[in-house]
């Protein structure tokens, strides 16, 4: 049976502690009109030798995709909660699927990614480490050979020992100690709702503890083409961002970067595949 709470986050939280309360992690996955790609990537995450719960988050999907993902997780018999964020922009469906975490540990996953079996183990082992508050995951094709998965180990590896204290992983690659991420704020559009919201998260859960990567941690993203407009920074943006490090706090992110982006619109909602339609600021949520 469904239970479905309009706006009721504490509520919602409360049943998907009951859920996931022997767990030791929960995987955050944010979506908008990704019908052809949830079924693998949940069967994906249903299939982790640590297996999560779920928190799926439709933002505003017009295709379907909600279902197809409630679907798939019910196939495979992995509990999950869904919420429905109508707020356009993937720091906002993040920012309401994090209340629903109970677990220790917690990862954001991407739609349309493929994650091997030993991921979620993969990550705890790299974030249990002294001082670790996250880890990273180098991005391979799902069907890469050996010396393919080698050459992602020794570029990821290598540029987070020459620049400590910049993050080096995608949105669909990141995993987090849970009560770091909560200290560091967590996923806030009011402060950040611009594209490039992987980095800039990162950078304020660095003074919490640092980033783990390594040779087992990789996941695929699907292999297709965006028709989106381009999200990335340019080369002035990154250089600057390699070179000042942390050495140039908040202002790289807040002064810098920040209006740039917002000059060129790159809010996050531009991270969606398709536009937005009629967006209405609530939530709800539906637990299985």
């Amino acid at each position: 049976m469904f239970q479905d709470f309009t706006g009721a986050v504490g509520l919602g939280a409360a049943i998907a502690e009951g859920d996931s309360r022997k767990r030791g992690w929960s995987v955050l996955l944010p979506f908008f009109n990704e019908r052809d790609y949830l079924r693998d990537t949940v069967a994906s995450l249903a299939g982790q030798s640590e297996p999560p719960f779920l928190i799926l988050i439709d933002n505003g999907s017009t295709d379907g995709s909600a279902e197809v993902a409630v679907g798939a997780a019910r196939d495979h018999g992995l509990p999950y909660v869904l919420v429905h964020e109508r707020r356009p922009g993937k720091v906002s469906a993040l920012a309401a699927g994090l209340p629903f975490v109970t677990t220790p540990y917690v990862a954001t996953c991407d739609a349309d990614s493929w994650y091997p079996p030993h991921y979620l183990a993969a990550g705890q082992a790299l974030i249990e480490q002294t001082g670790r508050a996250a880890a990273g995951a180098y991005f391979v094709s799902r069907r890469a050979r050996l010396v393919e998965r080698i050459a992602g180990t020794f570029q990821i590896c290598l540029v987070a020992r020459l620049f400590p204290s910049q993050c080096h992983a995608g949105g669909a690659g990141q995993l987090f100690r849970t009560a770091a991420l909560r200290r560091a704020g967590g996923f806030d559009p009011a402060r950040w709702n611009l594209v490039l919201e992987d980095h800039e998260v990162m950078h304020r859960l660095l003074p919490h503890g640092s980033i783990g990567y390594g040779a087992a941690l990789w996941c695929a993203p699907a292999p297709r083409k965006r028709d989106r407009a381009s999200v990335r920074w340019t080369v002035t943006e990154r250089l600057c961002y390699l070179a000042l490090g942390a050495r140039a706090g908040d202002w790289f992110f807040y002064d810098y970067l920040a209006r740039r982006l917002a000059a060129r619109q790159l809010s996050s909602d531009r991270l969606r595949e398709r536009p937005f339609q009629q967006p209405v600021a609530d939530v709800v949520a539906v637990a299985a």
